[in-house]
């Protein structure tokens, strides 16, 4: 007789990570608010003399310059759309039990307001990104989430400032995460890394086209996890569902 509360079957099971810019969103955040909030010149100008956390950290302190207050920059990221069924799928897999976490090279601030703004903040039991915080004069600071008191993480794949491999592998050697089945959805180079990191009984879903799966196509290394492409919302959910649905069957 199959169990009363479905749900009982996924929890402590799953573990759906997330990228965030171009996958749960459809754009780039720091793109869209340096384009909406008049910055591309000053950003193109100093792209290639700063490292892009501190690049971000720079324009935030432009807009500060300029008399921008951090309700302006929320107002801008509240007008970022998702796609229905990217909120959909996230408030699906949460609603079944899964544990769902975001890893980004995005920033704290920016996915935060985003994902309250589409009431899908609560689905999610972790950002990890780089840091963020408003200091005493109202400025939005955007640090490097490996920052000077971590050593340099080594890795050849990943930008100085954050190794998602180096994240992943953290939530693997956790005792409750060491069991789980692990959902990678992504799309970026970055995401490359923790791909390499996932067993046979996980699951990479790359968005078609991008170059998380281009490097998948073409890799020497051999790819353990399933590989489960995907090219918009629609398909993304629908992928998802199936995946969960499998889970909890076995």
């Amino acid at each position: 007789m199959a169990p009363a509360n479905p749900q009982s079957t996924v929890v402590g099971k799953m573990l759906i990570i997330w990228d965030f810019d171009r996958t749960i969103m459809d754009d780039d955040s720091d793109r869209w608010v340096v384009v909406e909030m008049g910055l591309t010149q000053l950003f193109n100008h100093l792209r290639q003399t700063l490292p892009w956390n501190s690049l971000m950290d720079r324009m935030m302190e432009e807009l500060h310059t300029q008399g921008k207050t951090i309700e302006d920059i929320i107002n801008c990221l509240n007008r970022v759309p998702l796609h229905p069924q990217i909120v959909s799928a996230i408030k699906s897999a949460h609603a079944l039990g899964c544990d769902l976490k975001v890893l980004s090279d995005a920033n704290q601030f920016f996915i935060e307001t985003i994902l309250k703004n589409h009431g899908v903040y609560d689905c999610f039991s972790e950002i990890i990104t780089n840091p963020t915080f408003v200091d005493k004069e109202g400025r939005l600071r955007i640090f490097p989430y490996h920052g000077s008191t971590v050593p340099p993480h080594g890795c050849n794949l990943c930008p100085p400032n954050l190794c998602k491999g180096l994240v992943l592998n953290k939530m693997q050697d956790s005792t409750s995460e060491s069991k789980q089945v692990i959902i990678y959805i992504g799309d970026g180079g970055g995401d490359f890394c923790p791909t390499l990191k996932l067993g046979e009984k996980d699951h990479v879903m790359p968005r078609k086209n991008f170059p998380l799966h281009n490097l998948i196509i073409k890799s020497s290394i051999p790819i353990k996890p399933k590989v489960r492409e995907w090219s918009d919302g629609e398909e993304l959910n629908k992928i998802l569902l199936h995946l969960i649905d499998d889970v909890m069957l076995h």
